[in-house]
């Protein structure tokens, strides 16, 4: 099974939009059997809380629901098991980053901007996804956006990647 993490920075707004947008487009895409998605914060201070109230409030519109999400703290433990990590902000990605324990770990580390064709090719410090905790539901709404525009892309490629180790395992399987 393909495993992804999204990772933000107290996984209550950011990182839970993204792994409920991305469970949806994972099961509507056919793949929801061979993917796992979850989600989890670089910091501790939220650890165990629901997802801040407006995100909620945002997803249940959307037709997602996170009401039994609790905030949980990403462990470098993690990338043992995770096929993609995908880091929401610049300061994520440095963060996760360093906490990889070799480089096979650190590849994996992807920011979620970078699957939005709209911006390929942009630098990474302009791929970040400001926190909209500090503002009113209008951030919230973009944020959310932004999201969405990257998940269509993480879903191809990650059908890409299962598709090649399917072809693979049947060559194998012929030799």
């Amino acid at each position: 099974m393909y495993s992804i993490v999204a990772v933000c920075t107290g996984n209550i707004c950011r990182s839970p939009m993204a792994e409920f947008a991305l469970r949806r487009a994972f099961e509507a895409a056919g793949l929801a059997e061979h993917v796992r998605v979850d989600s989890a914060g670089v910091s501790d201070e939220e650890l165990g809380n629901p997802v801040d109230p407006r995100a909620g409030e945002l997803m249940r519109r959307a037709g997602l629901d996170a009401s039994r999400h609790a905030a949980q703290v990403f462990d470098p433990v993690r990338f043992a098991d995770r096929d993609l990590v995908l880091a929401l902000d610049v300061v994520h990605w440095r963060r996760l980053r360093a906490l990889a324990p070799d480089e096979a770990a650190a590849a994996k580390v992807h920011l979620l901007r970078e699957f939005d064709p709209a911006v390929a090719g942009e630098e990474r410090s302009g791929l970040g996804i400001y926190d909209p905790w500090y503002g009113g539901p209008e951030d919230f709404e973009t944020t959310y956006g932004m999201i969405a525009a990257a998940v269509p892309g993480v879903v191809r490629a990650v059908a890409r990647e299962l598709g090649t180790a399917r072809d693979a395992a049947q060559d194998a399987g012929r030799a």
